[in-house]
């Protein structure tokens, strides 16, 4: 598969964020034959359950249950995403290696810094990815992708839009259930948020969601752009 140019690249801070903010969204897409990337910016090495091997055997699976083109991860420090030049540069270079036309990236505000400030290094990326002579390499041009969006992890925030997943819901809760080292409880496990019914509690956000308009489940999203609608102002609603 040629992955030069691909349709979405979803940006996470640890292996599950992204399927916990639009798993579904991938799913459905992804079954219409888009070509998905997904990024973890971290081997999140410092979890409080499992470990970056098994982390990594969890990730494959969900992946392949969403059915993505591709999961890579950079290796930054976990609990070490703060603003610098070089993880600037490393986002930038996935950025126009795989010349994406929709970017996403967790929502700015969550409990945990790490997603809040993966979203910031995506932002900063995002912008200079299209700059030419930013981290000029000649076998890298720039790359100005369409739009950046947000998911959400923790947290239930307004939504700008949302997307219908009512068919993908039990893809992505097969997805979140492949991460059994966080979110199943067992002799060894240490009590985290991720242990105590947290994935009940994703279903349960979606579900209202889709309860706001009209469908069974539905992933919320934001954009710090405005939306353009061109002859869907009168579609149904």
């Amino acid at each position: 598969m040629n992955l030069a140019s691909i349709d979405i690249l979803c940006f996470g801070a640890h292996a599950d964020d992204v399927e916990i903010g639009m798993g579904g969204t991938i799913a459905k897409y992804s079954s219409m034959g888009k070509k998905i990337v997904i990024c973890d910016l971290t081997d999140a090495e410092l979890s409080s359950n499992g470990t970056v091997k098994i982390r990594k055997e969890e990730a494959k699976k969900a992946g392949e249950i969403l059915g993505i083109s591709e999961r890579l991860t950079l290796g930054l420090p976990d609990r070490g995403l703060y603003m610098n030049e070089e993880s600037v540069k490393k986002i930038v270079r996935v950025i126009r290696t795989y010349k994406p036309k929709l970017v996403f990236a967790p929502y700015l505000i969550d409990r945990h810094p790490d997603h809040g400030n993966c979203a910031k290094l995506v932002e900063e990326a995002y912008f200079s990815a299209g700059i030419q002579k930013f981290d000029y390499d000649r076998d890298l041009s720039g790359h100005k992708s369409v739009r950046m969006y947000y998911y959400m992890i923790n947290g239930f925030h307004k939504p700008d839009f949302l997307v219908d997943i009512s068919s993908e819901m039990p893809k992505k809760l097969d997805a979140l259930k492949a991460y059994e080292s966080q979110f199943v409880k067992s002799a060894n496990t240490i009590d985290t948020p991720l242990v105590n019914g947290y994935i009940e509690s994703v279903e349960a956000r979606e579900r209202l969601y889709g309860k706001e308009v009209g469908v069974q489940y539905a992933e919320g999203f934001m954009t710090k752009t405005p939306i353009l609608l061109s002859n869907d102002l009168l579609g149904d609603t």
